[in-house]
């Protein structure tokens, strides 16, 4: 399988910013006042446009986020957060008029877990906060959280075709609808997306199909020549789809083994699309990059938050090495 065409360069990543507050637990949630003693509790980085930048600079890309952030404490310690991780905020908006997102994610041993989220900043940056030297200066133009992203609903096509007149090639990350309705637009956008991200549950959501496969094979009829869906598929890797002379053809990268206990699997699969990201833009084929992307995710899971074990470029080559691929005739032949 080849690969879109991306040059070495800027990865510029447009979404929300907010704290991801990971608080693990053994059993139920009791109500009725009942205190309970918990694992471990970590305040860290969250939102997935912003953990992918994370995960994009801690391989060595250049990466530059436009958001918008509260000027509140939660602000604050994103802006160190970011800035200590090497991403450029210098495109971060500070909107006093509104507290900065966070998520609160129960999340058990297992890796299962629940979010509950207060908007405040997310969902509010908009196509305007992309300035044309944002774009002059990038390679590649990502969004993440889809759905949560109001403000950019109705411009994202505009900014994504913009984007790739001006060279740039683009992704899309639609991550879960709260709503559950799929909608808002995305498969308006899909014509200008090069590659798009998804779990199952999102693929087949957005696309109306009945299983992945169909997902995927919907999805790649709205994107452009040469386009990739990349199906996330947790314990079971990933799979990279792309489309030649008609023929949809399927790479699977499997989960490589790893020293040391799964803490929680929150961002993972923001880091393994930063990981396909980075691997693209260095100018790796589809399978390789796939196989890079699947590391990141891995190793993210050892630790707590969505950017607590990312790792770095070193790191990732490393562990990509033992990552198995195989062309596969369906993601259900895997």
């Amino acid at each position: 399988m080849g690969s879109p065409a991306v040059t070495d360069g800027r990865l510029l990543v447009v979404g929300e910013l907010c704290v991801d507050l990971i608080i693990e637990i053994d059993d139920d949630i009791r109500f009725g006042q009942h205190e309970q003693i918990v694992p471990r509790t970590t305040l860290t980085m969250g939102s997935s446009s912003a953990i992918t930048a994370c995960g994009a600079a801690a391989l060595g890309t250049p990466t530059r986020l436009v958001s918008v952030r509260g000027d509140d404490t939660f602000g604050v310690f994103l802006e160190a957060e970011l800035a200590g991780r090497g991403v450029d905020t210098g495109s971060v908006r500070v909107d006093a008029t509104v507290p900065t997102g966070a998520s609160t994610h129960l999340t058990r041993p297992s890796g299962d877990r629940a979010i509950l989220t207060s908007m405040g900043s997310i969902g509010t940056v908009r196509a305007s906060d992309v300035t044309a030297e944002d774009l002059r200066a990038a390679s590649h133009l990502h969004m993440g959280s889809y759905f949560l992203q109001h403000s950019l609903h109705a411009d994202a096509p505009v900014l994504f075709r913009d984007a790739r007149a001006a060279g740039l090639t683009t992704s899309l990350d639609g991550n879960f609808d709260p709503a559950e309705r799929w909608d808002c637009g995305i498969l308006d956008l899909l014509p200008h997306v090069d590659v798009f991200f998804g779990n199952e549950e999102e693929l087949t959501g957005v696309t109306g199909a009945i299983g992945l496969d169909e997902a995927v094979v919907r999805a790649l009829d709205l994107m452009p020549t040469g386009a990739v869906v990349v199906a996330k598929l947790g314990g079971d890797g990933a799979v990279a789809a792309s489309r030649s002379d008609g023929d949809t053809s399927f790479v699977h990268a499997g989960v490589p083994p790893m020293t040391g206990e799964l803490v929680d699997t929150v961002g993972a699969g923001d880091t393994l699309a930063a990981g396909f990201l980075t691997g693209l833009l260095q100018g790796m084929s589809i399978d390789a990059a796939l196989r890079l992307a699947v590391a990141c995710g891995t190793a993210s899971t050892r630790g707590s938050g969505g950017v607590g074990a990312q790792p770095d470029r070193v790191t990732a080559a490393a562990l990509a090495d033992r990552v198995r691929s195989a062309s596969v005739s369906s993601i259900a032949t895997r």
